[in-house]
C-alpha cells in the first residue's frame, strides 16, 4: 500500500498529463480515463466501496447480537451449575 501523499501526487501528475495533452480528448473518453485513474489510486490506498462497508457493518451487527445472546446463555448455564453461596 502506498502512502496517501504518494498516491495523491501520482494522481495529480497523471491528471495534469490528461489536462495538458496535445490532443483534446472527447468528454466521455476523458471522463473514462479520469475515472480509471482515480479507481486505480483508490485501490492502491486499500479503501473499500460504500456497499462493501455497509454489508460488513451488517455482518458485524449480526455477529455482535449473536455473541451477546451466547454470552447471556453461558451466564445462565453457569448460574445453574454454581450453587448459591449462602448454603
Amino acid at each position: 500500500m502506498l502512502a496517501p501523499k504518494a498516491v495523491l501526487d501520482a494522481i495529480g501528475a497523471q491528471a495534469s498529463r490528461l489536462f495538458n495533452g496535445e490532443t483534446r480528448l472527447p468528454g466521455a473518453e476523458f471522463e473514462a480515463q479520469l475515472k480509471a485513474l482515480v479507481q486505480g489510486a483508490l485501490s492502491k490506498m486499500d479503501v473499500v466501496s460504500r456497499d462493501e462497508f455497509d454489508s460488513q457493518m451488517l455482518v458485524l451487527a449480526r455477529t455482535r447480537a449473536r455473541l451477546e445472546a451466547l454470552e447471556a446463555r453461558v451466564a445462565e448455564l453457569e448460574a445453574r451449575l454454581t450453587p448459591p453461596a449462602d448454603e
